[in-house]
């Protein structure tokens, strides 16, 4: 029978190499991801799409088509996002995403204020949405108790500061590194062995856990990890050409199981 992540001890963690095909037993560190693995971003962003597309139809007469669509041009702007630090800021970066998206959708000259004020309420929004549950603090609490936990996420060094603070994760963790503090980010093998530096470990001794094939299970495999671990939420099937994890679950719930049957 599995124990719960609470009940975990040193030499459960030691011995658990009972998935024969890999053998999960020395692990010495644990990397975690964080947006949609140990927070759930995706509903955060949707609740504060939804939260745009209201002020914008209620106080701004904006039809729901055009509603949609504007948030539907922000969101485009926002996934092939080029952030340079040097040049401008996430804020004012994110706010030229939605000027461009307003104008894209209602003509005219450029509007500003409603710009900043849909990427304010926006981002506050999505802020308020982002916590960790009960059973993952529980997870992390048990987990940390046996070995180093150490957070890694890609993403520029404001935005995920600020994820981190609203979800009040960091008393679960020994470290944790932001892709945007460093000079290279996931998939990069660097990242993975500046994260076994700082908590003093090898590469071969740690196991990422993460949704993102990508980036964490690639990554994960790049820098020669003990093992990987992909989260698939969603039961998607990979491509061909995707990078193969050595374990898959379809919830972090599952994780405790995994490592302790």
């Amino acid at each position: 029978m599995s124990q719960s992540a609470s009940d975990l001890t040193d030499r459960d963690l030691a011995g658990a190499g009972q998935n024969r095909r890999y053998g999960l037993h020395g692990i010495k560190a644990l990397f975690f991801d964080l947006d949609n693995t140990l927070i759930d971003t995706v509903s955060a962003s949707r609740a504060a799409i939804a939260e745009v597309i209201r002020i914008l139809q209620y106080e701004y007469h904006y039809t729901e088509r055009e509603a949609d669509m504007v948030c539907e041009r922000f969101q485009a702007k926002l996934s092939k996002e080029c952030f340079d630090p040097s040049k401008i800021s996430i804020t004012n970066l994110r706010i030229q995403h939605w000027e461009g998206a307003i104008q894209e959708v209602k003509g005219g000259t450029a509007n500003q204020k409603l710009a900043r004020e849909c990427y304010f309420l926006w981002k506050t929004t999505r802020l308020e949405h982002l916590t960790l549950t009960k059973e993952t603090r529980k997870i992390l609490r048990g987990l940390k108790k046996v070995a180093p936990l150490l957070l890694l996420t890609n993403g520029d060094t404001e935005t995920q500061r600020e994820k981190i603070e609203a979800c009040a994760c960091q008393e679960f963790f020994d470290a944790i590194v932001v892709g945007g503090e460093q000079k290279e980010e996931k998939p990069s093998p660097s990242i993975f062995l500046h994260c076994c530096e700082l908590l003093g470990v090898q590469a071969e001794d740690c196991v990422m856990i993460g949704d993102s094939l990508d980036t964490d299970i690639q990554g994960g495999l790049n820098a020669g990890l003990k093992a990987t671990i992909w989260i698939n939420k969603t039961g998607i099937v990979p491509k061909e050409t995707s990078p193969i994890p050595h374990y898959t679950i379809s919830s972090l719930l599952d994780l405790p199981g995994l490592l302790v049957q």
